[in-house]
């Protein structure tokens, strides 16, 4: 990544909070990837080469669009999920658990062919490794965001991630553009072709989220802080930035304002799995509730520290109640 005129990165503390209040129920469309998640867990990951037996295997629905679909759900939110499903027992199984969990599914697409899956492996410590076949997610076109437009045009945010086909996720933030729709977009999975992305889809992001990991492959190295330096610096930049720290919370960038760093609770991690997109479907419920950048993100800070705790993505993930 290039620009020009550097930008400080002073950084102000803020700890955690209550998330302010947006009135009634917020309007957020999640468009993005569904999968099915078959999960091994293991003593540790196994090494180039190297064979581990690990226990038994677990299916759980999962996928970044519908973590965050369901993680917002869980919270409160009126929220729909727009993606593919396979006509395969994974793809009925995904259906039935979005709606069992309040998310909205008129946007949804049964097409031919596998549904998307996800091989994840965690070990002792929590940590994971994660595989994805994308199966129907990669059959989700551009042509087919067309029939988006009422949903973009009535959301007050739309959520996006990089699971599904890019040019299918740019057209979806150029038609929220149109619409004067806000745009979360989670740079996640890093996907060489999204470095170079757009003048017109980086400035609509409002706020681009990205991890440590993401931070630094998309800004060249450095650790978190160098990475964002590096993201304020570009000409055409996005118009917020949220840098997640995993448990050191997140970093919080608004145009040229000082940096804020939202502190996250300390708690006993058993399962990292899904915890990334916790925080971003809290967050953009935040956001489309009507909270600002840094409100939301004190509460997203809770809710993916709450979603370690448990075992699994979906399953681990809190009501407003079970916030630390």
């Amino acid at each position: 990544m290039s620009g020009t005129g550097g930008h400080g990165i002073g950084v102000r503390e803020a700890g955690g909070g209550e998330a302010g209040s947006g009135g009634s129920r917020a309007r957020l469309l999640v468009v993005g990837s569904i999968n099915a998640d078959l999960v091994v867990r293991v003593p540790v990951h196994p090494r180039p080469g190297e064979t581990v037996l690990g226990g038994d295997l677990a299916v759980h629905p999962g996928g970044k669009g519908a973590n965050q679909a369901v993680a917002a759900a869980r919270l409160g939110a009126d929220v729909a999920l727009a993606g593919r499903v396979g006509d395969d027992d994974h793809g009925r199984m995904l259906l039935a658990t979005l709606r069992r969990e309040g998310v909205r599914t008129d946007a949804m697409r049964t097409v031919p062919g596998a549904s998307g899956v996800a091989l994840i492996t965690v070990d002792d410590v929590g940590e994971n490794t994660i595989t994805v076949a994308p199966g129907a997610n990669g059959r989700f076109g551009p042509a087919d965001v067309a029939d988006l437009a009422p949903a973009i045009e009535a959301a007050a945010v739309v959520s996006l991630q990089l699971e599904i086909p890019l040019d299918t996720v740019w057209e979806v933030v150029r038609r929220c553009h149109a619409a004067d729709t806000r745009v979360v977009l989670n740079l996640s999975p890093v996907v060489p072709k999204a470095v170079s992305m757009s003048t017109s889809v980086l400035r609509a992001c409002d706020p681009l989220v990205l991890n440590e990991h993401e931070a630094s492959a998309t800004a060249g190295g450095g650790d978190a802080h160098e990475a964002l330096k590096g993201w304020r610096s570009l000409d055409a930049r996005p118009r917020s930035i949220v840098l997640t720290l995993g448990s050191g919370g997140a970093l919080v960038a608004e145009g040229d304002a000082e940096v804020v760093h939202v502190t996250a609770p300390k708690v006993a991690a058993v399962d990292t799995t899904g915890a990334g997109d916790a925080f971003t479907g809290a967050l953009a419920w935040r956001l489309a509730a009507g909270d600002d950048p840094v409100t939301a993100t004190r509460y997203a800070v809770r809710v993916g520290a709450a979603a370690v705790r448990r075992a699994g993505a979906q399953s681990s993930y809190p009501t407003a109640d079970e916030l630390p």
